[in-house]
C-alpha cells in the first residue's frame, strides 16, 4: 500500500511518541527522530506489532545545527517523501538567563527554533509539489502568556512558533496551495516527561488536577486541526480560556499575574 509518511522529532516520549502512536493508527507510514535511539527502536516495535506501519528510526540530536540538513539528506537517500511534519523535539531550561551558561541557550534556541525552521524551509518545496502536506509545530500555551523568571527564552520561542505557523500557513492560502497547511499546536500543563527533565516535577504536583491534560486529547486536537487548515489550535477548554484571559486582560495584570505564578513551575536556580 501507498501509505503517507509523516516525520515526527522528539519522538521517543511524551507528546511526539503519541504523535507517533495516533498517525500509525490513521494508516500513516512513520519516520521517528530524537536522541534516545534505544526508546525510539521500543516504540516503533511497538508500533509496526499494533498497526503494520513501516517505521523508520533515524536517531539525530537537533542541537548540531548540521542535524536538520542531514537529516532531510538521509530521507532522500532512502527515498522518503515527507508528507507531514511534526516538530515537536525540545525541554525546558531552568535557571535564569543571568545563572546559564550562552552555550545551554544557544543549544535550546537550535532545538526549539531554529530546527523547526529549517526542516520546514527543506521539506515544503517537496509537499507543494505534490500538492499535500501537514506541518504541526508544538507550541505552547506559554506563547500566549507574559514571561517569566526563570526558563528565559521558553515563552519567546512558543510565540515565535505560533507566529511562524501563521505566516506558513498563511504563505500557503496565498500561493494556492488548498491541501497544504501548518498549525501551531499550543498545549497547556500535559502529562509528559518533560518536566521530570527539567527537574519541576515536584512543584507541578502541587497544581491541581483540572490545569492537566493527557497527551492524547492534546495529539488528536493537533492532528484535526492541521487537517481542517487551521494555524493555531489550543486543545482543552481550560486552556482555551486562559488564552483568550491572555489577550483581554490588561497587559500589567498579565504580567503581575505570571510573576506571582512562575516560582511554581519554573526554576529559578
Amino acid at each position: 500500500m501507498n501509505r503517507r509518511l509523516c516525520l515526527i522529532t522528539g519522538a521517543s516520549a511524551g507528546i511526539g511518541a503519541e504523535f507517533a502512536r495516533q498517525y500509525a493508527a490513521l494508516g500513516w507510514n512513520l519516520v521517528l527522530t530524537a536522541r534516545r535511539e534505544d526508546r525510539l527502536q521500543a516504540l516503533a516495535d511497538e508500533i509496526r506489532t499494533r498497526s503494520g506501519v513501516d517505521v523508520t528510526v533515524m536517531a539525530e540530536d537537533l542541537a548540531d545545527p548540521a542535524a536538520p540538513a542531514r537529516l532531510v539528506a538521509a530521507l532522500e537517500g532512502q527515498g522518503l517523501a515527507v508528507d507531514a511534519l511534526v516538530n515537536n523535539a525540545g525541554y525546558g531550561l531552568p535557571g535564569t538567563f543571568f545563572s546559564t551558561r550562552w552555550e545551554d541557550q544557544a543549544a535550546f534556541l537550535q532545538v526549539l527554533y531554529t530546527a523547526p525552521i529549517e526542516l520546514t524551509h527543506r521539506l515544503l518545496p517537496g509537499m507543494a509539489a505534490r500538492r499535500f502536506g501537514r506541518i504541526i509545530n508544538v507550541a505552547s500555551l506559554a506563547g500566549y502568556a507574559a514571561g517569566s523568571a526563570g526558563h528565559t527564552l521558553y515563552a519567546s520561542v512558543k510565540a515565535g512558533l505560533i507566529k511562524f505557523s501563521e505566516s506558513i500557513n498563511a504563505e500557503c492560502d496565498a500561493l494556492g496551495h488548498t491541501d497544504l497547511h501548518c498549525t501551531a499546536l499550543c498545549p497547556g500543563f500535559t502529562f509528559s516527561e518533560f518536566h521530570d527533565v527539567n527537574g519541576t516535577r515536584e512543584a507541578t504536583k502541587q497544581m491541581p488536577s483540572w490545569l492537566w491534560m493527557d497527551a492524547a486529547p492534546v495529539v488528536a486536537a493537533g492532528i484535526e486541526a492541521v487537517n481542517r487548515g487551521r494555524p493555531v489550535v489550543v486543545p482543552g477548554p481550560v486552556n482555551k480560556v486562559m488564552a483568550t484571559l491572555t489577550r483581554i486582560l490588561p497587559e500589567p495584570l498579565g504580567r503581575a499575574m505570571v510573576r506571582a505564578q512562575s516560582s511554581r513551575y519554573r526554576r529559578m536556580d
